[in-house]
């Protein structure tokens, strides 16, 4: 499946503890695969955590509902790290080329619509891409 996530303008915590934290508000967008489509609703986030090495340590939970109406919660883990100077250009919200950044993620599905149990049975990997305004996630089943 592919998500195309709609984001905004990132809420910056400044330096914690563990690294710079920084909150980007989901906003909406649109998901397809084989068996299943929809639309990502507004609300929930991107928890990320960009460490002094540069790598974002991404924590996203947002929830889609499918064109039948059901409802799926998803929480996709991550990380994210590239070049110095494109790590730079990623945090100041300018466009990269997605070949230059390593974007791999781990989401996991809850949901009751018994047509889409096996999203809830099954270890899914994806890759990213991070766009100015939009997160495009390409999401694969492990068989």
């Amino acid at each position: 499946m592919t998500l195309r996530v709609q984001v905004g303008a990132p809420m910056e915590f400044g330096d914690v503890p563990r690294g710079r934290r920084r909150v980007i508000p989901i906003l909406g967008g649109t998901f397809e695969g084989p068996t299943v489509r929809g639309k990502v609703l507004v609300g929930g986030a991107d928890w990320q955590i960009v460490r002094s090495d540069g790598l974002a340590e991404l924590d996203t939970r947002y929830v889609l509902q499918t064109d039948r109406g059901s409802l799926i919660y998803i929480q996709n883990a991550g990380i994210r790290h590239a070049p110095p100077d494109v790590t730079a250009k990623l945090l100041a919200g300018a466009p990269v080329d997605p070949s230059q950044v390593y974007f791999k993620t781990v989401p996991s599905f809850e949901t009751s619509a018994p047509e889409l149990q096996w999203l809830t049975r099954a270890i899914f990997v994806g890759t990213g891409e991070r766009h100015p305004s939009e997160v495009v996630i390409h999401v694969w089943k492990v068989e």
